[in-house]
């Protein structure tokens, strides 16, 4: 492992996942001990992350049914066991006994980006675009959607703070907390339509795949089973609604032509979340180009949440929250086209900072 890599897990420890006290011991161990997560230079340059290894981990010990004593350690698996001196050792001899098929799964696999709890901010945003553009049913399109699961963000339920917004409570419908931080309100109130939606990727997940969904469960977090709960409600739903999901090779090349396919009044609306940074360099130029060419001759509404700095960024001061992602809004007006931070949140939706003022 080069010494980048073992940067990498030290970061994702400290910045990604430090509220899971096992990922933080794994990510650790792995930045000390390369031999751990040696499998990961085999995978693709844009998947070699941490969180690919620690996925591979935690599916190979789903698909063996917790037998290895690692399983004690992951509440995913209903243990419960704490890290201790002992995680070093056990950690080794699952990567020497399974590191075959460890090292398969980082060649093959990639991580997803199916995390409703960011349905929690999808939703006053569209909610915020119908106020803007008043009388236009929305299209939405989520680029690199996985599964499809966030193409429900209006089937989902919403608690921001003890304000209840989206759908109604009900059996099987999740509920996603998320607590608000600053001053400005969030716009919860008034209505959406959503005319079309449709998720596009280039190795979408097959929702009725049960090895395939078993992989997304993996990519959680193991300590966080709330989440974990909300992702099998999400599933079900899907199953239910079969929200349309198309792979495309080149998503970009694809963005066009589904502008041509709506009809006259929608306002489309391209979303993606936390997906830019597995794009190489030229094609998420070429993303970026294309996405804002969209929006100025063809009023394209672009809505891209993502790291600070990764694809699109708008001026601004920083987060009153550390290690939120921006969510910035890029749309044409009567003035002109306008690039704006609309909100930062946490990476999976737990907290949220709206900006664009009322």
């Amino acid at each position: 492992m080069s010494e980048r890599l073992a940067a990498a897990f030290r970061q994702f420890a400290t910045r990604e996942c430090p509220d899971d006290p096992l990922y933080v011991a794994l990510c650790l161990l792995a930045a000390e001990q390369p031999a751990l997560a040696a499998g990961l230079s085999a995978a693709p340059p844009e998947q070699r992350r941490p969180n690919l290894w620690l996925a591979a981990v935690q599916d190979r010990l789903l698909e063996l049914g917790g037998s290895h004593p690692l399983a004690a350690y992951y509440p995913s698996l209903g243990g419960g066991r704490a890290p201790d001196p002992a995680l070093a050792a056990t950690v080794a001899d699952f990567v020497a006994t399974e590191g075959e098929a460890l090292d398969d799964m980082m060649r093959t696999r990639s991580t997803q980006t199916n995390e409703i709890g960011r349905c929690a901010v999808l939703y006053p945003m569209l909610l915020e675009l119908a106020r803007r553009f008043p009388g236009r049913p929305l299209a939405l399109l989520d680029v690199g959607t996985s599964a499809g699961l966030n193409l429900g963000v209006d089937t989902y339920r919403y608690d921001h703070g003890g304000a209840m917004a989206g759908a109604p409570a009900a059996p099987g419908v999740p509920v996603i907390a998320c607590a608000p931080v600053g001053q400005l309100p969030l716009p919860l109130g008034g209505t959406f339509t959503l005319a079309h939606r449709l998720g596009i990727d280039p190795s979408p997940v097959d929702i009725h795949d049960e090895r395939a969904v078993r992989w997304l469960r993996a990519c959680l977090w193991p300590h966080d089973r709330a989440r974990a709960r909300r992702f099998d409600d999400a599933v079900a739903l899907a199953r239910t609604h079969r929200w349309p999901v198309r792979r495309e090779a080149d998503c970009t090349a694809a963005l066009e032509p589904w502008v041509d396919s709506l009809p006259d009044g929608v306002l489309p609306v391209v979303f993606n979340s936390w997906v830019l940074a597995y794009f190489g360099a030229e094609a998420l130029r070429r993303h970026v180009d294309t996405l804002t060419d969209l929006v100025a001759r063809r009023g394209v509404a672009w809505l891209s949440a993502e790291a600070p700095g990764v694809g699109i960024s708008a001026p601004g001061r920083p987060p009153l929250m550390p290690g939120s992602s921006a969510w910035t809004l890029v749309s044409r007006h009567a003035d002109g086209v306008r690039t704006e931070c609309v909100a930062w949140s946490h990476p999976h939706g737990r907290h949220l900072e709206w900006r664009a003022p009322r």
